[in-house]
């Protein structure tokens, strides 16, 4: 990227700002370092960290870091086997607990699913080294202090030393508060030459004894160490320097265990250096009140209400600036302090903020290009020392553009071919910007001279453009007007100052109608397609969150879908397990009823107890009925007759629809049997599908196929062992057996005899007998059925 257009729009002054952000020496490194990049996938993903960032800070209020130092320095002493200084160590250790925080920072947002493009993959390269960690952490403290957890021993010197500064304190405090204190010039305890000492008066020092280690200025006051304690302050120094050298193992010690890990330390300070920048990136975008820009790559350029980044957002005027689209040069005309610098320098530096990976100070939705190279050419760049004119000056640096510039160049001219003759330097402007253009460079150029004028309408994908002026006011608004060349606005100036109307009528008539006109037709154009632009942008967002409503609609009738079916399979269990319970005690009844017949009571026939138990079945609800509706409304449609051959599917048997006995029901022959049957209870069938009629028809369960033609009652109990034998019996009639075998063992004869009972009183069973003896015996029961 150009150094001098960089210089020129003041991208530093960006830089700087940035840098009040960072909290780290390695952030403030890659805000030094910060360039503006011409490859389009590194931009992007600039961005997309600064978004990353942005979302992060506006959630949780950024990214938790600490103030750390560049410890890059003392990872190379590490790494030639050098050990570390207490505060260095602590640095080091400063930036472990920094990365365990943000490994964890960034663990809790991905379990909160928050969407983030890049974060998540730096947090995944830090390295915490817990054990190095926490070694760091018991034995420095975040000052450089060594602590007493450090090891045993040096907690112990440390106490030893509290013990001997207390005693020698006592021991001299009773100079300072007893009858010796006469003799001190002040009643204090002090230190010299790490040495305890009081201060005596010169006239006096032979009243202590000891050694003298300094004296006042005046020589009035002696600083001596009486002789009762220094054997004590002999203790004391062996204590410190046993203490110092216990510290110096301490930190050699931890030097050696962290050396191992220099790569991964200064991974992780880059890393953490990395999402600082990002955090201020976020945080500088916040306070700018910028947004993320979209990037074309075809160097599509609209910025939405841009406004200048280094200006007061309250007072800056936005305006819209676009090219690259239906034009690629724009030429700005019109007079002097309108603002056409500055729309100049406002759209070269957005657009290397936005190549930087800086959010921009414009409106959401706004794009920006990748240009390989943004020149510059603005200001009086007039040189003493070289003794260059302006024209010069400017001419130098044209020539340098012109000489590096590409088709994907950006180029800003202020005041081009200014500071020569009007005539000239008008020539010389429309050649500059020929010569751009046939490089198919992108150009925007400010002139004061009319003929750029007619330049702007003849040249292809040139427009013209101007600063707004208040006739009212007679002051520039400062907002650009994108296809209006500029205007002199002498004639209406003029009006306004007092001029004789007829005057200004008679100017107005010698001035082109046709140019008035041109210029009324392109502003039109230009402003209709501002609007187009804008309903497009308007267009695009809501479509957006008519997608994301749509897929939140689906999703949601999905998880609707899914939720019925689940209380539908869940109500269908629950009424089964009603009915479950419903046919236990429907079976207990008809135990007990049976057993009343048994001992001579009601006589209830059989087939009334089938009804009955059939009724219950029809209650179950199947739980893996397809629900197909077009099967359901061709059953629907089929009407039941007379002789209709049907399926009863309660009791899975064929039976012949005799009459019909209700709304909803029928008189069904089943076998030797005629029910009532509920018409949803049947289903039709064609004669086909009939089984072919017998002599003898009997019904049949749709357990028939499970029913065995023997039944072993022994090791159960008497009443379970009636009970299953009257529904084994039941289901034997069902199945059309003529005969089975019911075993229930020979032990005290109670069930054999209950047995007896129950069969005796049985209308279905002809007769019955004991098994041979090489079948059991009287062991087995064989019964015989009607």
């Amino acid at each position: 990227m150009n150094a001098k257009g960089i210089q020129t729009l003041e991208y530093d002054k960006i830089k700087h700002r940035l840098a009040t952000y960072v909290q780290t020496e390695m952030g403030q490194k890659l805000v030094a370092q910060l360039q503006p990049s011409s490859n389009i996938d590194e931009v992007n993903h600039w961005l997309a960290q600064t978004s990353d960032g942005a979302d992060v800070f506006r959630l949780k209020g950024g990214i938790p870091l600490a103030t750390l130092v560049n410890i890059k320095p003392y990872l190379k002493r590490l790494e030639i086997e050098a050990s570390l200084n207490a505060k260095e160590l602590a640095a080091v250790g400063k930036v472990l607990r920094a990365t365990s925080e943000v490994k964890s920072f960034l663990r809790q947002l991905a379990s909160e699913e928050l969407k983030l493009e890049q974060l998540y993959q730096l947090g995944d390269q830090l390295e915490t080294l817990p054990a190095v960690s926490k070694e760091l952490l018991v034995a420095i403290e975040g000052d450089g202090h060594v602590t007493d957890e450090a090891s045993p021993l040096l907690k112990s010197l440390r106490q030893q030393i509290s013990v001997t500064e207390s005693t020698i304190r006592e021991k001299l405090a009773d100079y300072t508060r007893g009858k010796a204190a006469k003799y001190l010039s002040n009643a204090v305890v002090t230190i010299r030459n790490d040495r305890y000492v009081i201060p005596v008066k010169a006239e006096y020092r032979g009243q202590f004894g000891g050694v003298v280690h300094d004296q006042s200025s005046s020589g009035a006051t002696l600083f001596v160490e009486p002789q009762v304690i220094v054997t004590l302050n002999n203790r004391l120094k062996q204590q410190q320097a046993a203490e110092k050298e216990e510290i110096r193992r301490i930190l050699r010690e931890l030097s050696q265990k962290l050396a191992p890990y220099t790569k991964e330390l200064a991974q992780n300070a880059q890393l953490l250096g990395q999402l600082d920048f990002i955090n201020a990136k976020a945080r500088y975008a916040h306070d700018l009140k910028a947004t993320l820009p979209l990037v074309s790559s075809a160097n599509d350029v609209y910025l939405r209400q841009v406004w200048h980044p280094l200006l007061d957002q309250k007072t800056a005027v936005r305006n819209d600036i676009a090219i690259g689209k239906d034009y690629q040069a724009i030429v700005i005309t019109g007079p002097n302090t309108g603002g056409k610098t500055i729309t100049l320098k406002t759209l070269g530096l957005v657009q290397l903020m936005g190549q930087s990976g800086l959010f921009i100070p414009a409106f959401e939705e706004s794009r920006i290009g990748v240009f390989s190279n943004i020149f510059a050419d603005i200001g009086d760049e007039q040189s003493i020392e070289q003794s260059l004119s302006t024209f010069s000056s400017h001419m130098t640096n044209i020539v340098e553009i012109l000489a590096n510039l590409d088709e994907r160049s950006l180029v800003l001219f202020d005041e081009l071919g200014a500071g020569t003759d009007p005539q000239e330097g008008a020539a010389l402007a429309i050649s500059i910007l020929d010569a751009v253009g046939a490089k198919g460079a992108y150009v925007v150029a400010t002139t004061h001279y009319p003929e750029l004028k007619a330049y702007g309408y003849e040249r292809p994908e040139t427009i013209n453009a101007s600063m707004e002026f208040d006739e009212k006011t007679l002051k520039p608004t400062y907002r650009l007007l994108i296809g209006i060349p500029g205007r002199s606005n002498a004639l209406d100036i003029s009006l306004r100052l007092g001029l004789d109307p007829s005057i200004v009528t008679a100017a107005k008539q010698l001035t082109s109608q046709d140019s008035q006109d041109l210029n009324q037709m392109i502003a039109d154009l230009v402003s209709k397609r501002h609007d187009a632009e804008e309903n497009a942008i308007e267009f695009k967002q809501k479509l957006r969150a008519a997608t994301k409503l749509h897929q939140e609609l689906s999703s949601n009738f999905e998880a609707y879908l899914k939720q019925k079916e689940h209380l539908l399979e869940t109500a269908k269990k629950e009424a089964n397990e009603i009915v479950a319970q419903a046919q236990v005690k429907a079976d207990e009844i008809i135990s007990d009823l049976r057993q009343l017949r048994l001992a001579g009571g009601q006589n209830i026939k059989e087939n009334e107890l089938m009804d009955a138990k059939g009724q219950l079945n029809a209650l179950e609800q199947p739980l893996h009925l397809q629900k197909n509706k077009v099967l359901r409304r061709a059953k629907a449609k089929k009407d039941f007759h007379p002789n209709d051959d049907v399926l009863v599917k309660s009791y899975g048997q064929r039976g012949v629809l005799l009459a019909k006995v209700g709304n909803h029901a029928w008189e069904v022959q089943l076998g030797i049997l005629k029910m009532k049957i509920d018409e949803a209870d049947l289903e039709k069938i064609t004669a086909a599908q009939a089984e072919p009629k017998q002599k003898n028809v009997v019904v049949r369960s749709s357990k028939t196929s499970h029913v065995s033609p023997n039944l072993d009652l022994r090791g159960k109990r008497y009443e379970e062992a009636l009970t299953e034998v009257d529904r084994y019996i039941d289901a034997a009639l069902l199945a059309g057996y003529g005969s089975v075998t019911i075993v229930h063992g020979k032990g005290t004869g109670a069930l054999r005899q209950g047995i007896t009972s129950y069969l005796q009183a049985n209308s279905a069973v002809k007769r019955f007998e004991f098994a041979p003896p090489n079948a059991g015996g009287n062991g087995a029961t064989i019964v015989y059925f009607k």
